[in-house]
């Protein structure tokens, strides 16, 4: 019988997003302290990434300590964190860069794995590449790997040329490239958050 919890803690979300409102699901948004999560359950967890993008200077406080809070937690009571593709905090919390062609690896700290999807699988309309970590989990799922298929067009009136050069996730509005759809929220943050296991009971982690 496949382990399942019952309640999952959403760490760093969107205020009165999209984890708001669920049965199971409690939400830690910026008014809420996400820092005094303490457990005992299992996380799904999207903490600021901006100071960890690939042009940033960053280092590991750079985000006010939130990635390396999230880590920790996880690999308390397990769960799973997301981050964009070259997030540089995989190199500065000593965690492998996942391949780009999918499949989960070995994150290289002896606890969790890791893994390149991209949200465009999953009902963004960019292909919004992301890197998950995740920990003490009954099983990794086998998700939608390679690359998606962009539902978003150059804007009219602009270079096609240039709108090629930027790409789909830049031509869009702030708030819709920091959504996270409904399908990645429940088919991969909390599906794996849901099948974490205390690190004590955990029995036969697998990878697909």
């Amino acid at each position: 019988m496949k382990w399942q919890v019952t309640v999952i803690a959403a760490l760093f979300v969107e205020k009165g997003g999209c984890y708001f409102g669920l049965d199971g699901v409690d939400p830690f948004d910026v008014d809420r302290d996400a820092f005094a999560y303490a457990g005992p359950y299992p996380v799904a967890a999207h903490p600021p990434c901006e100071r960890f993008g690939r042009w940033a200077g960053a280092d590991a406080g750079s985000d006010g300590g939130a990635f390396a809070f999230v880590l920790a937690t996880i690999r308390r009571v397990g769960g799973v964190v997301e981050h964009p593709a070259d997030s540089k905090a995989w190199p500065l919390f000593g965690l492998i860069k996942p391949p780009r062609s999918g499949g989960w690896v070995a994150a290289g700290d002896g606890i969790g794995w890791t893994c390149c999807v991209e949200q465009g699988h999953y009902g963004h309309r960019a292909r919004k590449a992301t890197w998950l970590y995740a920990a003490h989990v009954d099983s990794l799922p086998s998700l939608r790997w390679g690359k998606s298929t962009p539902k978003i067009g150059p804007r009219p009136g602009r270079d096609p040329a240039r709108e090629r050069r930027i790409g789909a996730v830049q031509r869009m509005c702030r708030k819709e490239r920091r959504a996270t759809p409904i399908q990645f929220r429940d088919e991969v943050m909390l599906s794996i958050a849901r099948s974490a296991r205390p690190p004590q009971t955990t029995k036969g982690e697998s990878h697909g």
